[in-house]
């Protein structure tokens, strides 16, 4: 299953509880995480998610590349995940681990990655993070696999030395499939200006990463896709499980962008 198949996809988040290695690790084992991935799974196919992707959130603070034991803890999510999930599923590994997310969807069937610096340098809570868009691109094709990847332009939680315009035109020319625009921080909107400009600079397919609400989506409409995660919990908190009914109210809106878009 293809992410970028879908017209305007809706991408609803899992985010996990801290797994080993991380320092909230609570020493439970495996089965509390995979049953609370997979109830918030559910959540979101009920509600009418196009896919899900699966990311390490509850590990801050975050490694610039994930332990081992990190790693391993999230392969045996994912491949449940994915066995379970009707939807595409994809991986993020924070802070910035794309090889790792990379080997994660190759070993599991997981259809795309997000890798929040691609390219370019940024300035984030973890220190400097360097792009290593040809390291990715030349695992993939190690791999054999067809993983989508998603590269965040000026990724959130970050500074950057580089205008929009300029990290867009650098980040074009070393081939993600598609770009993601989002706000300075989890939950806070991208600007429709921000959209714009890269949809301007880039003709690949262009996510709104943060911030997306029922009532804000509109905004958005020359938007590709959507990828979600705070409104969709329980009274919009980052950390409370996923509500269906707050899945629904995204999905009839962007299903409203979709028709005005045919």
């Amino acid at each position: 299953m293809k992410l970028l198949a879908t017209q305007k996809p809706f991408v609803g988040m899992v985010h996990l509880a801290p797994l080993p290695g991380s320092v909230e690790y609570a020493r439970h084992g495996a089965d509390p995480i995979i049953d609370g991935a997979l109830r918030d799974l559910a959540a979101l196919e009920e509600g009418g998610v196009d896919a899900v992707l699966v990311e390490n959130f509850g590990d801050a603070p975050f490694a610039k590349q994930a332990p081992r034991e990190t790693i391993a803890m999230l392969t045996a999510v994912v491949l449940r995940i994915c066995a379970a999930a009707r939807v595409p599923v994809g991986v993020n590994v924070l802070r910035n681990d794309g090889e790792a997310a990379l080997a994660i969807a190759a070993a599991t069937g997981a259809a795309f990655v997000r890798v929040n610096v691609f390219a370019g340098v940024a300035f984030t809570d973890q220190g400097a993070i360097e792009g290593r868009a040809r390291d990715l691109l030349r695992l993939r094709r190690d791999l054999g696999v067809q993983v989508e990847i998603l590269a965040d332009v000026h990724v959130k939680h970050a500074v950057h030395l580089t205008s929009l315009e300029e990290a867009v035109v650098d980040l074009d020319r070393n081939r993600p499939d598609a770009l993601v625009v989002s706000g300075i921080g989890t939950g806070l909107p991208a600007t429709a200006e921000d959209l714009d400009t890269v949809k301007r600079h880039s003709a690949r397919p262009v996510f709104v990463g943060s911030g997306i609400t029922a009532e804000s989506v509109a905004r958005y409409g020359r938007a590709d896709g959507f990828i979600v995660g705070t409104t969709l919990k329980q009274a919009g908190s980052v950390s409370a499980p996923v509500e269906v009914a707050r899945v629904r109210e995204v999905a009839a809106a962007i299903g409203t962008l979709r028709r005005a878009a045919r």
